[in-house]
């Protein structure tokens, strides 16, 4: 499990996560039955505290994406993710606007800000690939 957090962006870092495992079940990348990292496991990658992943965990099994089996582990649900299509593009639309607001904001132009992002597309994807390559 890939998870990026960043400590810029004014999301909660449980928040981050939740959203992140969200989108990973909802792309099909976690299905049901995975089992997701324990709670120590993922805080040490992720380099925050255990109550901050137990927070997140909650908030996922509370929403049907995981649950948990006593003594054995936190799981994706049978359930898959409550994102449906439209509620992805909502998302995903209210971040391009924020983004394009603190763009224009600081004079960068769309032409700008399309070139950042494929630079940026290319190094998490240069990233997602050594990952896949060191796991797999």
């Amino acid at each position: 499990m890939n998870i990026q957090i960043s400590l810029k962006d004014g999301v909660p870092i449980y928040r981050q996560i939740v959203n992140q495992v969200k989108y990973m079940v909802a792309s099909g990348q976690l299905t049901s039955g995975m089992e997701v990292p324990p709670i120590r496991v993922l805080a040490e990658q992720l380099l925050v505290t255990p109550n901050t992943v137990v927070k997140a965990y909650r908030e996922l099994e509370t929403e049907g994406v995981v649950y948990k089996r006593r003594g054995a582990g936190t799981f994706i649900s049978e359930n898959g993710s409550p994102l449906k299509a439209a509620e992805q593009k909502r998302i995903l639309t209210e971040r391009a606007d924020t983004l394009l607001t603190e763009a224009q904001q600081m004079g960068y132009s769309l032409d700008d800000i399309t070139t950042l992002l494929n630079e940026r597309a290319a190094v998490l994807g240069k990233a997602k690939n050594k990952s896949a390559k060191e796991h797999g």
